[in-house]
């Protein structure tokens, strides 16, 4: 009853804002800013019970996910009808919610079947290349399969160094954040910009010579400092893992990743045909493709041997979060969208007024630093979405005309959830993980100084090469 009566009120509150749009589509330019605070409570949900009461937070995190996406719904259907707030519903959970999932859900999985054994000696070079090989792989398998694929080796390579702390840091900038730039596997906000129509190969092309400027900044930086510790510290103690030679495990799950990539290309070049649902149009091709993501995952589970996903420390939490987050973000954001699609015309004019240059053009400068701000301590995948839709919503103009503007919402988005532990997902995995492992990584507040030192300098050299327009 007193979930209804909360629903009631909003609805309530909504009619008195500026004239809602009744009609088939939700019209941005008449929806009023209190459509888009569920979006910003389930943001800040995200952002800050996991740091003021996490037990509450990992018990209650899908009815609080769930509130907020009915804090949109049930106004959506009293006030445009029932009819609307569903196909608005089928909308996003048929185009963009599932196949999302679906993606995520298979990458998780055939990640998660890798596995690396044996040991190499945590040397400066060494660790570079490791750092190097992570943050390849992440455009391939995703921040999160690299970073759970790469963080054991890493601790077993450094488990005999007294100073080991810079190691995990950098590893979460470069294989949790920046190497995931390359492709749409790489970080959830890429498939997003994938599945609103923008080339697989786009960000390869348009982001390679960012991700190499950042990324090879970081490398070279790390190499500096770790020759500088490990020269201080020397031979410490008896390594607790001896070396011996490194064996990847788990080989049908690469041919499984490829299977994943060829599914994708197969969707974005293959006309089947489409198929009407709740008033959604599915194109066929996508359906084909989010089956083959379920097979995937089905064969991965069937083939991989358990005792190395045990070996990993694999569990189905990560990816039952992530569903349970998005599925409220997915719903929550609808309203928002429609909202940034009015542009100047909407309730976020002040915001399209801040990424404009006088001239009417976009500042590519600001669009860079603004999704990378918000990145930073929200989830990027929506913070993409939102700027994407700020900077015109159309895949073909941005891809072309406007290649500056989206290579910089989506470096944006990318490059800077590195900026604090809950920027991106795997961030707050490696640093869990690295603290069981034994080592004293920096607290919330004390990363944040690793990263302004390190990591906004670096942006701020990007956006001098790359973003100045």
């Amino acid at each position: 009853m007193h979930r209804i009566s909360c629903a009631a009120l909003a609805a309530a509150a909504l009619t008195m804002l500026p004239q809602a749009a009744f009609a088939a589509e939700l019209d941005g330019a008449a929806l009023g800013f209190a459509w888009a605070l569920p979006f910003a409570g389930i943001l800040l949900s995200i952002a800050l019970f996991p740091l003021t009461a996490l037990h509450f937070w990992e018990h209650h995190q899908g009815k609080i996910a769930a509130l907020w996406g009915l804090l949109v719904l049930v106004p959506m259907a009293a006030l445009l009808g029932p009819t609307t707030a569903l196909h608005a519903l089928a909308h996003t959970a048929l185009l963009e919610y599932i196949p999302f999932i679906l993606l995520l859900l298979a990458l998780f999985t055939v990640a998660g079947g890798i596995l690396v054994r044996g040991n190499l000696h945590g040397s400066p070079g060494t660790n570079t290349i490791l750092l190097a090989i992570g943050t390849v792989l992440a455009s391939f398998i995703g921040t999160t399969g690299a970073s759970m694929v790469m963080i054991r080796p890493m601790l077993r390579a450094n488990d005999d160094r007294k100073h080991n702390v810079h190691v995990f840091v950098f590893f979460i900038f470069l294989v949790s954040n920046v190497g995931g730039s390359l492709t749409p596997l790489g970080d959830p906000p890429l498939f997003l910009g994938f599945l609103r129509g923008v080339d697989f190969f786009w960000t390869t092309t348009h982001l390679l010579p960012e991700t190499l400027f950042v990324a090879g900044l970081l490398l070279a930086l790390f190499f500096a400092i770790d020759t500088v510790i490990y020269k201080k510290e020397g031979h410490i103690s008896p390594d607790p893992t001896p070396d011996n030679p490194v064996r990847v495990m788990g080989g049908i799950n690469f041919l499984l990743i490829f299977i994943i990539i060829g599914a994708i290309l197969m969707s974005a070049t293959t006309d089947l045909g489409r198929v009407t649902v709740m008033g959604s149009g599915i194109e066929l091709a996508n359906a084909l493709r989010d089956a083959i993501m379920v097979a995937v995952t089905i064969i991965s589970l069937k083939l991989t041997p358990k005792a190395n996903r045990a070996e990993n420390g694999f569990s189905w939490g990560p990816i039952q979060e992530v569903a349970k987050l998005f599925a409220g973000i997915f719903i929550t954001i609808i309203p928002v969208l429609a909202m940034l699609k009015a542009g100047a015309d909407g309730a976020f004019a002040p915001l399209v007024a801040l990424v404009t240059n006088p001239d009417g053009s976009a500042n590519n400068a600001a669009y860079f630093w603004l999704t990378g701000g918000l990145s930073s301590f929200l989830d990027n995948a929506p913070t993409y979405l939102v700027f994407f839709e700020l900077a015109g919503g159309d895949p073909q103009a941005l891809m072309t005309a406007g290649a500056s503007t989206l290579a910089a919402i989506s470096a944006g988005a990318v490059f800077m959830g590195a900026n604090s532990y809950i920027g991106n997902a795997p961030n707050f995995m490696v640093y869990a993980i690295a603290r069981e492992g034994g080592v004293k990584m920096p607290s919330f507040f004390g990363y944040l100084l690793w990263s302004g030192g390190i990591l906004v300098p670096a942006f701020l050299a990007a956006t001098l090469l790359f973003f100045r327009g």
